[in-house]
């Protein structure tokens, strides 16, 4: 691909298990100049160094809170790449308050992916799921096993499956899903970046995607 003429600024907006990763990962290998940010990545880095606002986190963490609006927008927006670099926003913006923090910070997001991908599809994705829990590796039976079944590739260490995994908790995780992210897309609808990509396969997702980030950005 060729490199891109103008800074692109992405999030990638998909139910969990829509293959947000996927799509991301594709788009770094296909246009060089781009850069992934993700906010899991920062968190537990920051946990992990025992910043202030790692140790801030820690406390949510621990007791399986979830880390609010106000902290990852902190985080994030401290870690930011300079305006005329283009990069992908890995895991943030989740809720439309994190998405106007980043509006009031004066960051300009220009493409706002958002993966439509069927809730049965995604079922059976995540039925078919293993992950390397040091590394995060996702693989999946169906279309990516590993090459030695129940083992990553990498390390050679055993994969485990996601607790919320489970077919019945998965349901109630892409209803949250739902609820959340209508009033995100509503704010960048507004803002007129938003681009839906409907499939079933991410083999199918994407060329198109590939396809529209060379038209907008090439």
């Amino acid at each position: 691909m060729r490199p891109l003429s103008r800074a692109a600024r992405i999030i990638m907006v998909g139910a969990p298990g829509a293959g947000k990763g996927t799509q991301a990962a594709r788009l770094l290998k296909a246009f060089p100049s781009l850069k992934a940010l993700s906010s899991g990545d920062l968190l537990r880095d920051n946990v992990a160094r025992s910043t202030e606002i790692g140790q801030r986190a820690a406390t949510y963490m621990s007791s399986g809170s979830l880390v609010p609006d106000t902290l990852m927008s902190r985080l994030i927006l401290a870690s930011l790449p300079p305006a005329e670099q283009s990069y992908i926003l890995d895991g943030f913006p989740r809720t439309r308050p994190q998405a106007e923090s980043l509006t009031e910070a004066g960051v300009d997001v220009n493409f706002v992916v958002n993966l439509d991908v069927p809730h049965s599809v995604i079922l059976d994705r995540i039925a078919n799921r293993w992950v390397h829990p040091g590394s995060g590796r996702v693989y999946n039976l169906t279309y990516s096993p590993p090459k030695v079944e129940g083992i990553d590739d990498i390390t050679g260490e055993k994969l485990v499956r996601r607790v919320d995994d489970d077919p019945d908790t998965f349901k109630v995780r892409l209803e949250k899903y739902e609820e959340k992210t209508g009033p995100l897309l509503d704010l960048y609808k507004e803002k007129g970046v938003v681009w839906t990509v409907s499939g079933k396969t991410s083999d199918e997702i994407t060329p198109k995607l590939l396809e529209e980030v060379a038209r907008r950005f090439g």
